[in-house]
């Protein structure tokens, strides 16, 4: 049985690294969608471009170390954090940081073309108040990431504040504007809200606590499961494991929750045609 974790990070220096991949793996999950951090946790300024790209490069490496190193298939999901923008914006001024995001975006969409990665992401607006110049700025680069994610055919993983039904509208707002694939577009965090974002043509990555997912499958089966697993052994667990996503999937089947067509089209069908891979066992 394939089990996807859609929004994992991993981190070699605070964290589990290997040891949470093999445990994720113990528990019973196959694939992971490895998602980047920030240049700060991987040892990079975050000062410019050039700190983002070596910090994606790093990434990377990362992500084929899983793939030699463990037996779980892992996917680099590659971007610029909404809090790196602000963190680069309250340091240098906005117009460099946005000059230096969108060089970094556009490192991305080639790491995408050659397929080294399988979306942009996270990327988005800030979860915390902001400046009203620096929320707009978000937009304009969430929606230029977008963009870029078009023109490549790939999948772009949002990060955002909490979300409700009408930031549902307003995020379908932009998908249209942009013209992206509508199931291109990945809300991590997402709230069980699978029929809305469906309507709005965004792919929902619902937190997998046992109350999200039992709400989200109430609504049928559009969706993918995540813990955003942060790797951090000062806050172990934090989002959540990396044994949840496995553990609930197969909780659910045997209590009757999930059909097996459900457990397929959650961590087989969704994910290949959101991010265009083939999901081999």
């Amino acid at each position: 049985m394939i089990i996807l974790d859609d929004h994992f990070h991993v981190d070699p220096f605070k964290g589990l690294f290997l040891e949470a991949i093999k445990q994720f793996h113990r528990a019973g999950g196959t694939h992971l969608v490895v998602v980047y951090k920030t240049a700060h946790d991987y040892g990079f300024q975050g000062l410019r471009a050039e700190d983002f790209i070596k910090a994606m490069d790093f990434h990377i490496e990362l992500v084929e170390k899983i793939n030699r190193e463990t037996p779980v298939k892992a996917y680099a999901v590659v971007g610029v954090h909404p809090a790196e923008f602000v963190y680069l914006a309250e340091q240098r001024g906005l117009n460099y940081a946005k000059n230096e995001v969108m060089k970094a975006l556009e490192y991305v969409q080639r790491l995408c073309l050659e397929g080294k990665a399988i979306a942009i992401g996270e990327i988005g607006r800030p979860h915390y108040e902001v400046s009203e110049e620096i929320w707009e700025a978000s937009i304009e680069l969430m929606k230029y990431g977008m963009s870029l994610a078009k023109e490549a055919d790939c999948a772009v993983q949002l990060h955002t504040e909490s979300f409700d039904e009408e930031k549902f509208m307003e995020l379908g707002e932009y998908v249209r504007e942009v013209g992206i694939k509508p199931y291109k577009v990945v809300k991590h965090f997402s709230p069980p809200l699978v029929k809305v974002a469906e309507e709005v043509g965004v792919f929902p990555s619902i937190i997998a606590s046992r109350k999200n997912i039992e709400e989200a499958i109430k609504q049928g089966n559009r969706f993918m499961m995540e813990t955003d697993y942060i790797d951090d052994k000062r806050r172990p667990g934090a989002v959540l494991g990396p044994k949840t996503v496995p553990k609930r999937t197969k909780a659910f089947l045997q209590n009757g929750l999930f059909t097996e067509e459900d457990v397929y089209k959650i961590h087989v069908e969704n994910p290949e045609k959101v991010y265009g891979v083939e999901l081999e066992e």
